[in-house]
């Protein structure tokens, strides 16, 4: 189909001005959605990707940069700190989006935030704390800053042409396009960004590492680096839950995540775990909450207090445990069910040529040895055509030293002076560059100390020369510089690892199990959805169960506070709970109620509770129309810790009535009719499907329906084979004059 060409209609503007006129105004312009997003979106998109929140190989994003390089210029690789408002006042001219994105930035930068594993920025005053969103920075005109002795690694020869420059904003300077870094940044410290519709997540590598593994990369190409890198290394420490195969994937991809967990020391004098470590994907402030909430519902009552100490020395949130509780299994619980251990997703997307490109670790080193190749031979062409140049004028010297003499008398006796620098071309066979650079030299330096050190260095720049255009003709050279220069960056700046690295144990949600304190309880469930657990001893003591008017008792049950509970509500879902979810109460309360206890949705209860250990056995749904769905208990049994399971029994017929059976059984199903069906359980296979519709058992006549099911007491009626069927379904049989007084109420 031809696409439809753009119609405009014109508007008549009834309030304009005879004398005033707008190119286009009161024009209604269609278009195709497809050409608004390339004109209007897609400009705006790539934008972003490009020149805002994706960093490019040297490590850095654009705000970066404009930053650094600020400062660079500001000569605050040297001397004292200044004031951090100047240098956001000067980085402005780089940059025009604001004082305040430029400040933030320059925070996440400094030593003093701790968000880096190599600061770049060296701060005095306060910078607030990554790990805390509550201690903030402080205005730009009450901190201090210069740039950190690592920082001089990223401007190593910048004004070499090792990078390309471009103008900026306003065009009244030059600013780099990249950093001529001396060492792989983009994997030494974490960087993350939001572009639009895609992102960048990187996290930051031990440098040592890092300069190794390029270093063997170099040697070899085909290096395996999981052998000098195991895993990444954060400013904050953590204990870092290593899986091999999920790391090589990280390793070999640039996606996937891993765990970090907090770590601690455990005071035993005073009751208390100290926790000086944290995941760098949280906050302080975010993990003091979840506790607390644990706390409140009753899933951490081993905790008496949590509290943040965390001062001058360095992060510290303090855990006050109960006598007899065991700090390491509490802290295992802690981990599973707070950010004190988090995931670390990683995206390592990095524009390179100006082409976003998710990138595993091995790759990225390898266009960054790229990319420092390309540096390292832009300042060995730099420096290669200076030197030519310098050698160029002093072989023009050399010829005039020959006969200072004769070069005097030419001066001497040339009457103007700009026939000088023609009359020295033509009485030495030198060119105009070479007689413009004699001219210049100094009665002082005519001595023959200066023409012996001259004549000198113009052997020493041929060998120079020489040097240069073999590392050029040389990719081995090329590579053996960049070996060297790493080298030196670990010397003077390498740390040991922050992060400790422990294997993935084999942990499982039966190891939480025993952490659960397990005892005889006795377990009560209303027609109200109103639950209640009481021990045995309590239960001696009490008197009669106090319930809610018009309440009563559905399900009364023995069992351990390890049980599993599944709440089965009138949405067909199942909500599942463990009985130590609930706390021990007594006869003379109403108990929890169910469906605020589980945050059931809006206008759902809870219709029926199952109780199991092992999940054996089997869920009963009788519908209204006659028909039974056999359900196995294994099937609501599920390896993660989920709270809600939906589909949990079918939703096309109404319920009737919910059984939980641990083996096949006799049950007696009534009808509104009247008549009664003796059931045996076995003669209905059972289904792993949960929402299934079951087989009709009971023939139903129109109008009627299946008013409920009971379990059958042996000698309850005088004649059970009346009631009986060999076939399904079955309409049963009217209630004998002789069983009539043996119907029990539904």
């Amino acid at each position: 189909m031809p696409r439809k060409p753009k119609q405009k209609t014109a508007q008549r503007d009834e309030t304009a001005q005879p004398n005033a006129h707008i190119l286009g105004a009161g024009e209604v312009v269609e278009q195709y959605i497809t050409e608004t997003l390339e004109t209007n979106y897609m400009p705006y998109a790539m934008s972003v990707i490009l020149s805002r929140a994706i960093p490019e190989i040297d490590g850095f994003k654009p705000s970066h940069r404009k930053l650094l390089y600020t400062m660079y210029k500001m000569g605050l690789l040297s001397g004292g700190t200044i004031k951090s408002a100047n240098i956001v006042g000067r980085t402005m001219q780089l940059n025009p989006h604001g004082d305040g994105p430029i400040y933030e930035t320059m925070v996440r930068l400094t030593r003093g935030n701790e968000a880096l594993l190599h600061p770049y920025i060296q701060s005095k005053g306060n910078f607030g704390k990554a790990y805390s969103r509550n201690m903030q920075c402080a205005a730009s005109r009450y901190t201090e800053a210069k740039l950190e002795p690592i920082a001089a690694e990223l401007f190593a020869d910048i004004d070499k042409d090792t990078v390309d420059f471009v103008d900026n904003y306003d065009n009244t300077m030059k600013e780099p396009t990249l950093f001529p870094v001396t060492f792989p940044s983009v994997l030494v410290n974490a960087n993350t960004g939001i572009a639009v519709g895609m992102a960048s997540s990187i996290c930051s590598f031990n440098l040592r590492e890092i300069c190794e593994a390029t270093e063997a990369l170099i040697k070899d190409a085909d290096f395996d680096i999981n052998e000098i890198i195991k895993a990444p290394d954060f400013v904050g420490g953590g204990q870092i839950v290593y899986d091999e195969a999920q790391m090589r994937e990280i390793f070999r991809t640039g996606r996937g995540s891993f765990k970090v967990r907090s770590k601690y020391t455990v005071d035993k004098a005073n009751h208390c775990i100290d926790i000086t470590q944290i995941p760098p994907t949280t906050t302080a402030e975010a993990i003091i909450e979840k506790i607390i909430e644990k706390v409140k519902s009753g899933a951490a009552r081993e905790i008496a207090d949590v509290r943040d100490e965390t001062d001058k020395k360095g992060l510290k949130i303090t855990i006050d445990y109960k006598r007899g509780t065991d700090p390491d299994k509490l802290m295992k619980k802690l981990y599973k069910s707070t950010p004190l251990e988090d995931s670390f997703a990683c995206n390592f997307n990095v524009l390179i040529a100006g082409v976003p490109r998710v990138l595993g670790v091995r790759d990225l080193l390898l266009e960054w040895i790229a990319f420092r190749s390309e540096c390292v031979r832009r300042r060995t062409y730099f420096d290669l055509n200076r030197a030519k140049d310098r050698l160029h004028l002093l072989e023009g010297l050399q010829k005039i030293l020959l006969d200072i003499d004769k070069a005097i008398r030419i001066i001497r006796s040339t009457d103007e002076e700009a026939e000088v620098v023609p009359n020295l071309m033509i009485g030495f066979g030198i060119d105009k560059v070479q007689a413009e650079y004699v001219a210049e030299i100094k009665l002082r330096h005519l001595n023959r100390e200066y023409i012996l050190k001259r004549t000198a260095d113009i052997a020493e720049l041929r060998e120079r020369i020489e040097d240069m255009e073999d590392i050029l003709a040389s990719r081995a050279r090329v590579k053996k510089i960049i070996v060297s220069e790493l080298k030196s960056v670990v010397e003077k700046y390498a740390m040991p690892r922050r992060s400790e690295i422990i294997f993935a144990d084999a942990e499982s949600d039966e190891e939480a199990l025993e952490e659960i304190p397990d005892y005889p309880v006795h377990l009560f469930f209303t027609k109200e959805g109103y639950f209640k657990k009481i021990t045995p001893q309590s239960l001696r003591m009490s008197g009669e169960q106090k319930l809610k008017d018009g309440d009563s008792l559905l399900l009364t049950v023995e069992a351990t506070n390890n049980t599993d509970l599944l709440f089965f509500t009138d949405r067909c879902q199942v909500y599942k709970a463990k009985a130590a979810d609930f706390e021990d109460t007594k006869a003379s309360t109403l108990g929890d109620y169910v469906p605020s206890k589980l945050h059931m949705d809006a206008g759902e209860s809870a219709v029926y509770m199952a109780v199991t250990t092992d999940y054996k056995g089997y869920m009963l749904f009788f519908f209204e129309n006659g028909k039974l769905a056999k359900v196995d208990l294994s099937a609501y049994a599920t390896k993660t810790n989920r709270k809600k399971l939906i589909k949990a029994y079918c939703d096309k017929f109404p319920l009737a009535a919910v059984r939980q059976i641990a083996e096949d059984c006799e049950l007696v199903v009534q009808s509104t009719a009247g008549r009664i069906l003796l059931l045996n359980t076995g003669a209905v296979a059972p289904k792993t499907t949960k929402d299934t519709q079951g087989v009709a058992v009971m023939t139903l006549k129109k109008g009627h329906r299946v008013a409920g099911v009971r379990d059958y007491r042996e000698g309850e009626f005088q004649k059970p084979a009346r009631y009986r069927t060999r076939s399904l379904p079955a309409a049963g049989a009217l209630l004998s004059a002789e069983d009539a007084g043996e119907q029990l109420t539904l």
